[in-house]
Formats: C-alpha cells, structure tokens, sequence
C-alpha cells in the first residue's frame, strides 16, 4: 500500500502545483484554456497513436477486457436509473440535480487516467488505457447526453451528438493507431521520436490543467448529493471495473488500468455540457472538485486493492 502511495504522489503533486500556478495568475484563464486544448486536441491524441501503433496485444484479451469494462458501466447506469423514483420521490432531488449524478457517476476524467499509467506502468499501461477510451467513450457520451436530454431542461439533437462523437480526438486517435498497428506500418524512425517526445508532454501538462480546474471555495451545497455522488464514482465503480475483470477473467496489469479507469474523478467537460444541456452545473461543478480532492485517498486504496 505504501508503495503505492508513493507512486501516485508525484500525481497529486502536480496536480496541486497547477492550482498553485493558477492562483499565482502567471497563467491567466484563456492561457490555462489554450493549454487544455492543446493536451485534448493534439498531446493525449499523439500519445494515443504512439502507443496503440507499436502495441502488442492478443485479440481474446482486448474482447474479454472490453466487456468487462462495458459490464461496469452499464451495471453503473442501470442502478442509477433504478434509483432514480427514490431519489426524485423520496428525497427531493430534481431531474437537472440527476443529470449532474449520472455524469458524475459514470463519466471519467482522461487526462488524470492517461497521466497515471504512463508514470506509473509505462507504454504497456498506456496500451490498456487507449484501449479503455476507445471502448467507452461513445457508449458514456449516448447514455449522458441521452439521460440530460430526457431529464434535462434543454433538448439534443442525435445527430449532433453522433457528429461530436466522430469527431472526437480520442476516438480518432485510438482508431488511427489501431489502424497502423493492424496494417503493419506502425511507426518508425524519426517520426516515432516526434510522437514519443510529443507525447511525454501530455502526461505532466494534463495534470496541471486538472490542478488549475480545481475550485474548492465552490463546494457549499448539495452536501449529501456530493457525498454520494463521490462514493459511487470513487469506490462504486472501481468496484464494478474489478467485478466485470473477475466475470471475464480478466488479472494483472488489465485489471489495475480498468480499476484506475473507474477509480479517477469524473470528466470537468462535464460541467459544460451539464450547463449547455440544462442540467445543474452548480451541483456538477462541487461533484467535479470533491471527487479529485478526495481521489487523493481513495486512489492508492483501489490501485493496491487491484493489484492484490
């Protein structure tokens, strides 16, 4: 367990440094902003193909750890919309306050997930992480987007929400890397360099955009929401990535990024749609920076537990 602390707290460092940067408004906010777009539109994605191009894995494997993956979050959604007469009826939460419980459950943030398994488990842990993306992003984005516009004050158009999921730089990402591995052509020679030193880059300049997203003076009300909110995402769903990995028979390396995939914070773009799509940004904006704040200490708990 110690060791494992240890490990992560060059994360948290970081992450602390990057609300200590922002504060010291070196950086103003459209700065922080534009380094955000950078990790999100060209770093993560360069990273993404970099690993996936030079990858080595069986086919079996990614199946059975795509379906424990899938397994987790639509036991996760599932239990949420069962929970949804109580919550409403019985304890007065609003169909926006919902919204805003379902994405902080089930949504995950990337560049926290991304940055710990390259510092911690390296290319091969960062293989397993694309792989993670690339199955559960569109599937999070329908049921999100689905859930705000059933329960939401605004309205979506799917075809909208199919396009955005086209052009996710993710998605692209994991499918050009895939396509160069599976082709044969990888990557070699001077342009592998460039996307490796590229690529490194991210890492560390997405943990401090996390930091600098952070805003603790926020967290006022909406307490008990909040706290459950936090413990369904932190403890709840790397529970259910551990369970689908036991289903599927899935241990090792797999099983701790599927854990640590379940175990970070969930997504700060969720604030965004949560106000474009009318659900409650106000409750969305305390679950985002309880859970990171809190992910200090579940974290290391659920990665040992993982490695067990």
């Amino acid at each position: 367990m110690l060791s494992v602390v240890s490990a992560l707290l060059p994360v948290f460092l970081i992450i602390l440094l990057g609300a200590g940067l922002r504060h010291s408004r070196i950086f103003d906010q459209p700065a922080w902003r534009g380094f955000e777009n950078l990790c999100y539109f060209v770093l993560f994605p360069i990273l993404l193909v970099k690993t996936l191009a030079t990858a080595r894995i069986g086919g079996a494997e990614v199946l059975l750890f795509a379906l424990s993956l899938l397994f987790a979050i639509f036991a996760m959604t599932g239990l949420l919309l069962l929970l949804w007469p109580l919550l409403g009826q019985r304890f007065g939460v609003t169909p926006a306050a919902f919204t805003s419980l379902v994405q902080g459950t089930t949504r995950w943030h990337g560049f926290v997930a991304l940055s710990m398994v390259g510092l911690l488990y390296g290319d091969e842990g960062v293989t397993f992480m694309a792989i993670t993306m690339a199955v559960i992003i569109p599937p999070l984005n329908i049921i999100n987007v689905s859930v705000l516009a059933r329960f939401g004050s605004a309205r979506s158009d799917l075809r909208g929400v199919l396009g955005k999921l086209i052009r996710n730089p993710f998605i692209i990402a994991c499918a050009a890397g895939a396509a160069l591995n599976l082709s044969g052509i990888g990557l070699s020679g001077p342009l592998y360099h460039v996307f490796d030193i590229l690529g490194g880059g991210a890492l560390g300049l997405g943990l401090l955009t996390v930091g600098a997203g952070l805003h603790v003076g926020h967290v006022l009300g909406n307490r008990a929401l909040v706290a459950f909110g936090a413990l369904l995402r932190l403890l709840g769903m790397p529970a259910l990535m551990f369970l689908g990995c036991l289903l599927f028979g899935i241990d090792g390396l797999p099983r701790t990024v599927a854990v640590l995939a379940g175990a970070v914070p969930t997504a700060s773009s969720s604030y965004i749609l949560a106000r474009q799509m009318g659900g409650d940004h106000q409750l969305m904006a305390n679950l985002i920076s309880v859970q990171v704040l809190l992910a200090a200490a579940t974290l290391p708990l659920m990665i040992w537990l993982a490695q067990g």
